[in-house]
Order: C-alpha cells, then sequence, then structure tokens
C-alpha cells in the first residue's frame, strides 16, 4: 500500500488500548481491511493477523508488543497504534500514547471494565489525550453493552457519554443508533442500511441522547444555556460540541459493535476523522533548548523546526535496531543527518519507512504529524529526541513504569554465556520497563514487570540472539554478626623439609553493630611483629567475607588483635593469615552469632477495596504496616517486609487485587533472622558444604 503526502488536517494517529482480550487487534485488522489496506482479513487465533506477527504473539495469541499500520480511508491517512493489554507489557501503551493525538479504549462488552482498561484510561487522562471508547464483542453470547456504557460512566464518570447505542445484543445484534442525528443503521454482513429506529428503543434513545447533551454542551457555554434551559440543541450544535468536547477532552464519546462481524466499523472510522484531532488541531509540542533550558512550544508544521521522537526500539537480527519515529514539526528525510539533542550526538538516517504490521514501505520523508520507522540507528535509544545540529531542541523524558518482579538469570550452557551479555543489552533497549542488575551476592538479576515480562524476554533471547538462559528465585543476601565477646587463639604450624610454617595470635572479638568490619591491635612488648598486622587484617576480612555461621558474609564487628607469638625462621605473612582466619572462626562460634535479614521498605498503591486483603497478606509476609496515605481514589501502604518474602510479591499482589496494585521496594536495614528460620538456611548451607566435600 502506498500512501500519498497529505496535509496536517488529513492526518489522524490513534491509540488501541484496554484490557487484554477485549478484541484489539481483531478491530484494527477489520478496519485495515475494510479500508482496503490487507486483501484478506486475518485473525489472532490463527496466527495470522497483520499486527501480531511475532512468533512469540501468535504462539500465545496476544499482543506483546505497540504494532503500527498505516491506511488511507477516503484521503485521510490513518495510523493506528495496536497495544498489549496484559499489564506486564503496559510500557508499549505509554510510549504509543507518546506517539499519537487520539486514543480508541475498547471494552469487551461480556467482561465489563478490567484492570488494563483503568491504567490505560489513567494513561490517557495524565496526559489529556483525546479519547473515544468502543464496546466491542457485543455479539458475544452474555454481551450486554448496555450494562457496559453503565459501567464506564460508573467508573470514569458521566463525561463518558453514548454516542451509539445498540440494537440489540448477543445473537440478535444487528446494528446501532446515531444518538446525534437519531437515526438508525443496520448491517446485513455486506452494506449498512438505514432502517428505522425500532420502537422499543425510542424512549431509550432520548435518554441517552441526553446523557450525550449533557455532556457535550460544557465545551459550549450558549450551547449549555439552551440545555440547562430545556430548549432544543440542534444536531449540528451538538456535532460542534462533540468535535471541541473530544479534542479539548471534555468528553469522551462511546461507540459499539463488533469488530468480528464488521458492525459498527464504518462508524468509526468516521468518528475518528470526525472527533479525534489532527495534528493541526493539537496545541503546539513544548520541547527545550538543551543549553538553556528555555521552554519553546513547536507547532506542528512541515516547513517548522525539526522535532522526532523515537518511541519505540526494536531488536531485529535480521534489519538490526528498527527504531518507530512521530515527527511532531518539520520534515525529516532519509539518507541524511539529523542531531540526537537527548544524546548530543550527530544521528544518520538510513532509508525511512512507514509500517503495515509487518510489511515496510520505503518512504523519502517523514513530516509533521507522521509516524514511521528507520532501521540501524546507532546512538538513538527509546524516548531520545532528534532535531537538527542548528536547532537542537528536546523533549522530557518518556515516564515508564518501574520493574518490580526479579530473578536471577545465568546462561543454559557454555556457548550461552558467550553470547548472554551482548543479547540481553540489545534485548533491553526494546524494553524500558526491563532492566539487568547485579545483587549483592553477585548474581545477576532479571528484573521485569511480571512473569509473563520475564518469560517473553527469555523466549526473544533465544530466538532473536540463540542465547539460552534459565531462570530462578534470587539468593537473599543474608549477612552474619555476633552479639557477644570473646578472647580466641589461633594458631597455625606446619613443619615441612626446609621452611615451617609458624603463626600465633589471640584476637578479642566483640559484637560493633553498624560498624562493619573493624580491624585494631593493641600489642606490646612485641610478641607479633608490626610486618605481619597486614596479613593478620587480610586474615580476619578474607575469613569474614566467607562467612562463618551459613557462608554469608561477617559483618558488624570489631577484631582487635593483642598477642600471639613468632618464631624467628618459620613464621611469614601468610601464616599469621592463616592463624587469624582460624581464630575468626573459632571466636564467632564462642560470640552468640546470628543472621541478619535485609528488610525492604515497601510501598503498595492499591484501590481502597482491596486494603483488607493487602495488610492481611503482608502480615503472611512477615510485614509490618508502618502507616497510610491517600494517592489521589488509591491508598497507599508503607511497610517493612523481610526481603525473603517478596520475590514472589510482584506476582501475588497482581492476583490479589486483580491487576490493579502496584508496589516498589527498596533496602532500608538489616534485622536478625527469626530462630526456626535461620536454622533452615544454616541448615542448607551444611548440607551444600557436605554435598561439595562429597562431590
Amino acid at each position: 500500500m502506498t500512501t500519498k503526502s497529505v496535509d496536517l488536517a488529513h492526518l489522524r494517529s490513534v491509540v488501541l488500548a484496554g484490557h487484554a482480550g477485549s478484541g484489539k487487534t481483531t478491530l484494527a485488522e477489520s478496519l485495515l481491511f475494510r479500508a482496503g489496506a490487507i486483501p484478506r482479513l486475518g485473525r489472532v487465533d490463527d496466527g495470522t493477523s497483520t499486527l501480531d506477527h511475532e512468533p512469540e504473539e501468535q504462539k500465545r495469541r496476544e499482543s506483546l508488543s505497540l504494532a503500527v499500520a498505516t491506511f488511507d480511508d477516503d484521503g485521510t491517512i490513518v495510523t493506528l497504534v495496536d497495544t498489549p493489554g496484559y499489564p506486564d507489557f503496559v510500557a508499549e501503551t505509554v510510549s504509543a500514547v507518546a506517539a499519537c493525538d487520539g486514543v480508541l479504549f475498547v471494552v469487551d462488552a461480556a467482561g465489563g471494565v478490567g484492570a488494563g482498561l483503568e491504567a490505560a484510561v489513567e494513561l490517557g487522562r495524565s496526559t489529556g489525550t483525546a479519547a473515544c471508547f468502543f464496546i466491542n464483542k457485543a455479539d458475544r453470547e452474555n454481551a450486554d453493552p448496555t450494562a457496559t456504557l453503565d459501567a464506564l460512566r460508573a467508573t470514569f464518570g458521566n463525561k463518558v457519554a453514548p454516542l451509539h447505542l445498540a440494537i440489540g445484543s448477543g445473537e440478535t445484534l444487528s446494528g446501532y443508533v446515531d444518538l446525534v442525528h437519531r437515526r438508525a443503521w443496520q448491517w446485513d454482513g455486506k452494506v449498512e442500511a438505514e432502517i428505522p429506529i425500532p420502537a422499543e428503543l425510542a424512549a431509550e434513545v432520548n435518554r441517552r441522547r441526553d446523557q450525550l447533551l449533557e455532556a457535550a454542551a460544557e465545551a459550549d457555554d450558549n450551547v449549555l444555556a439552551k440545555y440547562l434551559d430545556g430548549a432544543e440543541v440542534s444536531d449540528p450544535e451538538l456535532e460542534a460540541c462533540l468535535r471541541k468536547g473530544v479534542k479539548e477532552s471534555i468528553l469522551a464519546p462511546v461507540l459499539v459493535g463488533s469488530a468480528m462481524r464488521g458492525i459498527g466499523l464504518r462508524a468509526l472510522l468516521d468518528a475518528f476523522i470526525r472527533y479525534l484531532p489532527s495534528p493541526a488541531d493539537e496545541p503546539a509540542t513544548l520541547a527545550h533548548e538543551p543549553k538553556s533550558g528555555d521552554v519553546i512550544p513547536v507547532p506542528a508544521d512541515p516547513a517548522g523546526p525539526l522535532l522526532v521522537r523515537a518511541f519505540k526500539t526494536a531488536a531485529d537480527p535480521f534489519v538490526g535496531r528498527l527504531t518507530y519515529l512521530r515527527v511532531f514539526s518539520g520534515t525529516l528525510h532519509g539518507q541524511g543527518h539529523v542531531w540526537n539533542a537527548t544524546r548530543g550526538e550527530e544521528e544518520r538516517v538510513g532509508q525511512l519507512l512507514l509500517v503495515h504490521g509487518k510489511d515496510q514501505e520505503p518512504v523519502g520523508e517523514l513530516k509533521a504529524g507522521q509516524i514511521g520507522a528507520v532501521a540501524k540507528l546507532t546512538v538513538t535509544a527509546t524516548g531520545d529526541t532528534l532535531s537538527s545540529r542548528e536547532h537542537p531542541l528536546e523533549l522530557d523524558p518518556l515516564r515508564f513504569p518501574s520493574p518490580s518482579l526479579a530473578v536471577a538469570i545465568e546462561p543454559q550452557t557454555k556457548a550461552d554465556l558467550d553470547k548472554m551479555g551482548a543479547a540481553l543489552a540489545r534485548m533491553l533497549e526494546e524494553e524500558p520497563s526491563a532492566r539487568v542488575d547485579r545483587s549483592a551476592t553477585g548474581e545477576q538479576l532479571l528484573v521485569a514487570m511480571g512473569e509473563a515480562h520475564i518469560a517473553v524476554i527469555g523466549e526473544r533471547l533465544k530466538r532473536k540472539f540463540g542465547a539460552a538462559i534459565v531462570t530462578r528465585t534470587p539468593t537473599v543476601p543474608y549477612r552474619e554478626t555476633i552479639r557477644g565477646k570473646t578472647q580466641v587463639e589461633g594458631k597455625y604450624k606446619k613443619q615441612t623439609g626446609g621452611h615451617g610454617m609458624f603463626g600465633h595470635v589471640w584476637i578479642e572479638l566483640e559484637a560493633n553493630p553498624g560498624g562493619g568490619v573493624e580491624f585494631a591491635e593493641r600489642v606490646v612488648g612485641g610478641s607479633v611483629p608490626k610486618g605481619y598486622f597486614p596479613g593478620i587484617e587480610k586474615g580476619v576480612r578474607d575469613a569474614a567475607a566467607e562467612g562463618v555461621l551459613a557462608g554469608y558474609p561477617l559483618s558488624d564487628f570489631k577484631a582487635t588483635l593483642y598477642d600471639g607469638s613468632f618464631h624467628p625462621v618459620d613464621s611469614n605473612e601468610l601464616s599469621f593469615k592463616i592463624a587469624a582466619s582460624m581464630a575468626l572462626k573459632k571466636g564467632v562460634m564462642e560470640c552468640r552469632p546470628a543472621l541478619l535479614e535485609p528488610i525492604m521498605l515497601v510501598s503498595v498503591t492499591v484501590p481502597e477495596r482491596y486494603m483488607g486483603d493487602v495488610n492481611r497478606d503482608l502480615n503472611t509476609r512477615r510485614g509490618r504496616v508502618l502507616g497510610m496515605d491517600t494517592d489521589g481514589t488509591n491508598q497507599v501502604v508503607s511497610a517493612h517486609v523481610p526481603q525473603a518474602e517478596l520475590f514472589s510479591y510482584a506476582t501475588d499482589l497482581r492476583s490479589l487485587t486483580h491487576g490493579r496494585g502496584t508496589f516498589s521496594a527498596e533496602v532500608d536495614h538489616y534485622e536478625e533472622v527469626p530462630g526456626h528460620l535461620a536454622e533452615k538456611v544454616i541448615g542448607a548451607h551444611r548440607r551444600d558444604v557436605e554435598a561439595s566435600h562429597q562431590g
């Protein structure tokens, strides 16, 4: 498909967002087919849809990444950006909303308001993006489009207003009533024909049109006055209020239909063009000059200064890095150079592309308002701003949610070890809400949004870069300490053919809370020569690093060398290092040793109705609730929770709150592990040691 260059007024960019399973990808497929952009209708369940083209998506039958398709609808160029509904992949929706002028929230008529929809609406509202709703799957068994409309209004307020009313539901769904013009349309599978409004719907049409009028009148004071006076508002007046109200995010109209059967799709395309903003309708984009920091309003103008956002990076083993771009101002030319204002570096731009799912169409330029892609950029990452060296401009960075589920990762085989580092770096280019950390125990951790996110990253690492990883629960970075005080002797004596080995120390051990590892000496009379002190300190510190009780670092103690003896021939630094190590290991067991665990400061954000369940669950995790606060309609619980109890919390919290809860955690302090749990950790360490000796 070739799209001709068009003016700003004839461009639309629309995100499809909502809860998983609401039919967003099927809706996009049906719109593309109806517009003639694809020759046949693919199906998500068959793995043949245009937009779910990655193998992992086809296997799981759900979207995992945003996908872009551009088509011509009777002279208007519409770019759809389909996004995943599953919460693990919410970063894709963040990227898409940053690139588009409008959003269509897709709702399952049989499923109601899900957590994915709530999150998408909250994102759309926070960015002030113009929006419509589409109640999809109104032909399904148990579908109730009227109840779904009421649920939307109950959840999101009366500014969510019906534009259409379904005629029938489930198997009897046949069309819809246009509430603006009070006309009914029926779809017979081939054509849409006007019919009289069914008599049984007359009262409902009047009631729902009044709801639409009440919301739309807010956009125009004169119309609002007429409405409040009970005067008749004409269809053109209502139409004008709708246009203004949607573009200014005063209201969000609700359409209804079935993507699978094609009902309501023509009206949906009309609504994109009629109500959602073009780039020309949008306020100037705010950018800042990197040097001065001045904020500059940049209107959409193909002849204006170049301002481009890289909103998505896809790592492709064949094409290389594919970067998705939205041009806000100016004209981006292929085979040229641009300035990456975020990095302060020049970037060479190769062949520009319009994207249609997995297919790409080469174009010479992308103008203001257009969305496209380019391969093989070298320095540009997701969120970066491209402009010109002569007039550098930078957009605010994209804000992605923080990942909260950590797993330890290691290569599956020796061959994977060589590939894993580079593969992870490439993979993370397209995963802005995942990161790789190094834990306090030295493990490599993959931190992501949830179990599905981790599984998909693992599958893509293997398919794209041939690096297979295995995952497991991370090791808790316990610490060891002492609570008592003792004086202990360490003597190392070894006689061989030539020089022997001799080191002899007396060390005082005592607790030193918060002091780490401290070494001191108060030797008198030269019983241990000063030249051996560094070796003795190294012996203490090395033995402490290895741990004594359960193989974890020993900390918060003071070791003081106060006596010992030496041999004029056999003594050396190594002998004293070994003697000091022996003394420490022996002395620790005389000082009431204890195991310490990291306690995390946890902040959990949940709707109020889940507070009781969340608090009870925190108690089962040995958590101590510190306090509660309010964040909009949500409650924020602060608590101290042992890290050992949090490794599955991201998954469990999602289950507990039906996807509506989020949390963050950071190490706050260390506390002593309860005796029965400490015994398990120490016992496991001893078994590992015995097994390694037997091996």
